[in-house]
């Protein structure tokens, strides 16, 4: 019993310094993490990076829309065709995702 009793103690004081230092160790990664998400390189760096995949699906949306245009069902034809004469008239701008009802 005596054996049972100091292997409690030991996994219970275990379990709590575990606990505290592992939140310890949390609070500085997220101190951190914090830290290097306000650097102005890297916000600029993430923005830029946000910018060109835009630009590229773009792109790609154009190319894919040239050229399935006319072998997908006509409401999804007609909304690309909606789509794409938006895109020219305000700078690529487009509302997918968002609902027009």
């Amino acid at each position: 019993m005596r054996y049972r009793l100091t292997f409690v103690a030991g996994v219970v004081l275990g379990y709590v310094l575990g606990t505290r230092a592992g939140r310890e160790r949390y609070e500085q990664l997220k101190k951190s993490a914090r830290q290097f998400a306000q650097n102005p390189a890297v916000r600029n760096t993430a923005e830029s990076a946000a910018h060109q995949g835009r630009e590229f699906a773009g792109k790609a949306y154009h190319v894919v829309s040239d050229k399935v245009g006319d072998r997908v069902p006509d409401s999804v034809a007609d909304r690309v065709r909606h789509l794409k004469e938006r895109a020219t008239h305000n700078g690529g701008e487009d509302d997918w995702g968002t609902s027009n009802t």
